[in-house]
């Protein structure tokens, strides 16, 4: 006699899947973290004057030009290491949500 019971067991598939997403997000995080913090320490220059870094820029008086090279490479730095926290806070937001759910289906 076939067993007609229904499968009560939990999706094993979706576990794995939302723990791949974790630690891709995490990753792509960390990688994004630290190429912003290298993006910022990367000096810039215009018209063939160092204008210093994102991180840095050049002391003294520089051309007007390093106002936009420097201004361009701080608007790159802040999106690149913004972009890579938001991808830590999904990573820990997804984390949670496994958590409860798992929690909600063992109880």
């Amino acid at each position: 006699m076939p067993n007609t019971r229904p499968d009560t067991r939990p999706d094993r598939g979706a576990g794995q899947t939302v723990i791949t997403l974790n630690k891709v997000l995490g990753a792509v995080g960390v990688v994004l973290l630290l190429g912003g913090a290298l993006l910022g320490f990367r000096t810039v220059s215009a018209s063939g004057v160092d204008c210093g870094s994102a991180f840095r820029p050049a002391a003294g008086i520089t051309p007007m030009a390093c106002d936009n090279a420097v201004n361009g490479a701080s608007t790159l730095t802040t999106i690149v290491i913004s972009v890579g926290v938001l991808c830590l806070i999904a990573a820990v937001v997804v984390k949670v949500v496994k958590d409860r759910t798992s929690e909600k289906v063992g109880a």
